[in-house]
């Protein structure tokens, strides 16, 4: 399956750490945004990476290259950014199959496969991971409502008064139909072409959109404060591995020392 990553934008709100670099250049806990995207897409399996590029692309382009840890790449260029619709169509002259989209602003440590797994099965047409919010942060993000079957039945992006705290994460997989949809949208009242828009007129033309509720946990690092959460939450994760390891070292140890003194003890009542 093929892999988009959208990676056009400015990041302003990410500055100071978007002064001399694009947003997906910004470094978490030494390593660059878009490695951490490259590095899952790769351990899903993708067999190409479609990188859309716009502001500063030469530094993104020039850092990776033509491939990724042996992942070729392509990229697309978004000369204005207008939206992740219109950044999407740009990416569309190289799709010719299903695909995964990420975006590239996003740090995740969660169920990725669960989405890809669903979208391999041919039951649904796209598959997106989702998470509940607190309601009062849901306005903040595309927020979706789902029918009893766990199908996706309306997306709204960035609503004033969000009917559900069910919200996009910024992984999804598509089959090319998206791209249909896509060149149908209207500019927003934001003055962009929304992805979300376009999904809802896949929903409305009978397409079937699965959610796949997250497991884990995803940072969406718009500002400096995200970028440190991230940070916080993957350093926790490391101890947390390493806690297990030296908790299954330990356990290896007793037991071969209980071992030992079975062993001991059977040898002097012989």
């Amino acid at each position: 399956m093929q892999a988009v990553v959208l990676a056009a934008g400015k990041g302003t709100r990410l500055r100071p750490l978007t002064d001399d670099k694009p947003k997906g250049m910004v470094e978490v806990a030494g390593k660059p945004l878009l490695t951490r995207c490259f590095e899952q897409l790769r351990d899903l399996n993708a067999e190409e990476l479609i990188v859309v590029v716009g502001y500063m692309q030469e530094s993104i382009i020039s850092h990776y290259g033509d491939e990724f840890d042996g992942v070729p790449i392509t990229y697309a260029h978004q000369r204005e950014q207008k939206g992740l619709a219109h950044a999407l169509l740009t990416a569309e002259e190289h799709i010719d199959e299903d695909f995964m989209l990420m975006l590239g602003d996003n740090v995740f440590e969660a169920n990725l496969c669960d989405v890809v797994n669903r979208q391999l099965e041919e039951r649904a047409d796209a598959a997106f991971l989702v998470e509940p919010v607190p309601h009062e942060d849901a306005g903040r993000y595309g927020v979706c409502d789902t029918n009893h079957y766990g199908e996706i039945t309306e997306v709204i992006e960035k609503p004033d008064a969000p009917p559900t705290n069910l919200v996009l994460t910024g992984f999804y997989t598509f089959s090319p139909a998206i791209f249909h949809a896509c060149h149908l949208v209207q500019p927003s009242n934001r003055g962009e072409y929304e992805l979300s828009e376009a999904v809802d007129l896949l929903i409305r033309s009978g397409r079937t959109i699965d959610a796949i509720r997250m497991d884990g946990w995803r940072i969406d690092v718009g500002y400096p404060e995200d970028r440190q959460e991230a940070e916080r939450r993957l350093e926790a994760d490391t101890d947390a591995e390493a806690g297990t390891e030296s908790d299954d070292t330990d356990v290896d140890a007793n037991s071969e020392a209980l071992s030992a003194s079975v062993g001991s003890s059977d040898g002097s009542t012989q």
